[in-house]
């Protein structure tokens, strides 16, 4: 069933905003709703929202001359004189995922709905219950940092949370497909800009949370408040919380997990259901990592149960066991997900290895993986997993995104500088920054660390050279970790993961490491 023209009664659309609006405005018709005056067509009830750089109240008079029938405005702003009704209200922002719920009859309700919220993990937790959905007979549908998908659709998303009204068409079409699940990444941003307002929750998973965003966020405990309002504000009355405990931090104030779990039984009355590495009610016995995967034995409600995934390390163990625990919630039995488990495909960007087709008996070329970590933990964890596993060398390629946090980028400069044999720091998406800039804002942690800047050249020829080399070109330096490592050696391009893009200040071009990385292999495979 494709999207079509929806009209709405303006009083219908009003009817959880705010109910007691004018009689001669219950019965106007509205054909769409917007918060962009350019995008205003004739029919539509235009929603002026404050904005980081702009406000939409100063454009009510372009929306009306382009043919709006109606404005929400907020309560404080003077009185407003145009030709079309006015409906004040004390938050337009707010307003809109209910407007935009209503217009599209509310379609989170037709289906079972599932949040997933933290810094790390989202999208290969999402992956994964996708997974475990069509295992089980459901329909799946995923919002995400990716895509948004559902049966054959695959749109590009352009944020991890979309706004209000894209979200409630997006889950019409799904409902109206025959969606029976939709699992749904939750950002901070999404959620303190109320992108989600309307949909409540019957499960929803918090991964962890590590610095990241405070741009935006101004501090942690900002960040932190912003991830438990998915708990505290949109979950259904009967929903569950399963809540991460990170095995990296056993107390003290960084322990969000235990944080969050601990406020949501006493402040809610959620059913919470921990689970974790080493705490939690679903959690590890016993467990192996290798570069071809991860082997575990599983607890849960005294039972036990082994599970074996070609996902690798500590952090996607975590993924993985936030996802076991969400299917239980769900209902699913472990005679569904340990198959499924078991025969994922390489996730996009996440820690996804990168190959070249090459004869059965041809040794392997190098082992190379790409991965979107892009804040200090994430980092951190990525280099640790691979470094357990004893390559002879670990060689580590990332920058930093511009415009963005900059108080990480030392951190993750001494991160990497820490754990990994060989740096290449190089740029990311500079966007309307400096990329030496960014590039020396990084270079202050390696110099924190007193790591060695070495000649990358040399590698080749010295293997024992340790050190970090600074080289702005992303394709040169994808190059040069490629031409100077060795059979035995890991090579770490991070920071993209599935982005097919740079974003620099002249606007965006088509990059894809792993496209990169996977010529320079082919390029050795033929050189030898």
């Amino acid at each position: 069933m494709a999207d079509h023209v929806r009209i709405k009664k303006l009083g219908d659309l009003m009817v959880e905003v705010s109910p007691e609006i004018p009689v001669d405005m219950v019965n106007v018709t509205v054909s769409g709703i917007t918060a962009d005056s350019r995008q205003v067509t004739p029919g539509m009830l235009f929603v002026a929202v404050r904005g980081g750089s702009s406000d939409g109240h100063h454009y009510i008079q372009e929306a009306v001359k382009r043919g709006c029938v109606a404005v929400l405005a907020a309560e404080d702003v003077p009185a407003i004189d145009c030709d079309v009704p006015v409906i004040t209200v004390p938050d337009t922002r707010s307003a809109m995922g209910y407007l935009a719920a209503a217009f599209y009859d509310f379609p989170a309700r037709e289906m079972t709905m599932i949040g997933i919220t933290g810094t790390n993990g989202k999208t290969t937790s999402s992956y994964i219950l996708e997974k475990f959905i069509q295992e089980a007979g459901g329909i799946p549908g995923v919002v995400g940092t990716i895509n948004i998908r559902y049966l054959d659709v695959i749109l590009e998303a352009m944020l991890t949370t979309p706004e209000a009204m894209e979200i409630h068409r997006q889950l019409r079409l799904m409902a109206d497909h025959g969606v029976t699940h939709v699992v749904m990444e939750v950002s901070s941003h999404g959620l303190e800009q109320e992108r989600v307002n309307a949909i409540l929750f019957d499960v929803a998973l918090f991964t962890n949370l590590s610095r990241d965003h405070l741009d935006f966020h101004g501090s942690m405990e900002s960040y932190f408040a912003a991830k438990k309002r998915l708990f505290a504000n949109h979950m259904n009355d009967t929903g569950t919380a399963v809540v991460v405990l990170s095995q990296s931090v056993t107390g003290g104030n960084g322990d969000w997990g235990k944080r969050l779990a601990e406020f949501l039984l006493e402040k809610t009355r959620l059913k919470v259901v921990t689970c974790g590495i080493q705490y939690g009610d679903v959690r590890a016995l016993k467990y192996s990592f290798s570069l071809e995967g991860t082997s575990a034995e599983i607890i849960s409600n005294d039972t036990v149960f082994s599970i074996e995934t070609p996902l690798v390390g500590a952090f996607n163990l975590e993924n993985v066991l936030g996802c076991i625990t969400c299917g239980l919630v769900l209902g699913y039995g472990m005679e569904s997900m340990q198959p499924t488990l078991a025969t994922l495909e390489s996730i996009p960007g996440r820690l996804e290895r990168v190959k070249v087709v090459q004869d059965d008996n041809e040794p392997v070329l190098r082992d190379v993986f790409v991965d979107y970590a892009h804040t200090p933990e994430a980092l951190q964890h990525v280099l640790q997993t691979i470094r357990s596993l004893n390559p002879d060398r670990l060689v580590v390629v990332f920058g930093c995104g511009g415009d963005r946090d900059r108080g990480k980028r030392p951190l993750m400069g001494e991160v990497a500088g820490r754990l990994s044999d060989v740096c290449l720091v190089t740029s990311d998406n500079p966007r309307s920054e400096s990329p030496q800039e960014i590039l020396n804002d990084i270079e202050t942690g390696l110099q924190g660390i007193s790591a060695v800047k070495i000649d990358s050249t040399r590698l080749s020829r010295n293997p024992s050279l340790r050190g970090y080399d600074i080289i702005e070109s992303r394709r040169d330096a994808i190059k040069r970790a490629i031409e100077v490592s060795r059979p035995g050696d890991v090579i770490l391009i991070c920071g993209k993961g599935h982005e097919s893009y740079q974003i620099k200040r002249s606007g965006r071009i088509f990059f894809d490491d792993r496209q990169e990385a996977r010529k320079q292999l082919e390029r050795i495979r033929q050189a030898a």
